[in-house]
């Protein structure tokens, strides 16, 4: 499983808008600059984000964007499954997949399955005010 470059991005428009809730609503090109991608792509990401009342747009002068909700409500794995539609390592584990003809008889099911319990379980445990606690990441990157 690889998240998308659609996923990672809104979580870092919801962790930028639960670092500046204080500040009221919060204009798109701020959270552009601040995060280093362009205004085009914010205008891609946030749509989605509102139509789904994840944030909050108010139009105008003073407009912007906020978070609905406080950011220990939102999950990572709720934003992720957003973003991304579904976290299954692989198609037979996909919300509405047709049952497998193989299901009974494959013996690697049983890693899929636990692999996305796993998966699943861990990103809903992860907030997003988790991530305004986290240091800055090592980097991990295979040589």
């Amino acid at each position: 499983m690889m998240i998308s470059s659609r996923g990672r991005y809104c979580l870092r428009v919801m962790t930028d808008l639960a670092e500046h809730q204080g500040e009221g609503y919060i204009p798109m090109k701020d959270v552009a600059k601040r995060q280093g991608f362009s205004l085009k792509y914010m205008e891609k990401l946030l749509p989605v984000l509102v139509k789904t009342n994840i944030v909050e747009g108010l139009q105008g002068k003073t407009g912007g964007y906020r978070l609905t909700r406080k950011p220990e409500e939102y999950t990572l794995g709720e934003i992720l499954r957003l973003t991304e539609g579904s976290l299954a390592p692989v198609a037979c584990l996909e919300c509405g997949a047709v049952p497998c003809d193989r299901a009974a008889e494959c013996r690697t099911l049983p890693v899929w399955t636990e692999l996305d319990r796993i998966v699943n379980q861990y990103l809903d445990s992860v907030t997003v005010a988790d991530l305004l606690k986290i240091g800055m990441p090592q980097d991990n990157r295979c040589p």
